[in-house]
């Protein structure tokens, strides 16, 4: 008996009719930000494919620095009462 790999894909395709406003604005319905995982509002990539319009989240750059420097400690602590000794003013 040979192994002949068959791969298969499956999409699921869930649709439903949105309108678009005066402005060119759509509603993402509740039901497809679930099945996303969409908790706020953020970014996307639009792209044409074929003759639809595919639009994918795509992760905030600010976001992805959460956590990033946890447990990192200023390298000199700041006397808040002296903070304007520490600013350089030649700078600005």
């Amino acid at each position: 008996m040979t192994n002949l790999g068959y791969c298969y894909t499956i999409i699921i395709a869930m649709m439903q009719t949105i309108s678009i406003t005066p402005k060119w604005q759509i509603h993402i319905p509740v039901r497809f930000r679930k099945i996303l995982g969409l908790v706020k509002p953020g970014i996307a990539e639009i792209e044409i494919v074929r003759d639809a319009i595919v639009i994918r989240p795509k992760p905030s750059p600010i976001l992805k620095l959460a956590g990033k420097y946890q447990g990192k400690k200023p390298v000199k602590k700041i006397d808040i009462a002296k903070i304007r000794d520490e600013i350089n003013y030649s700078k600005l």
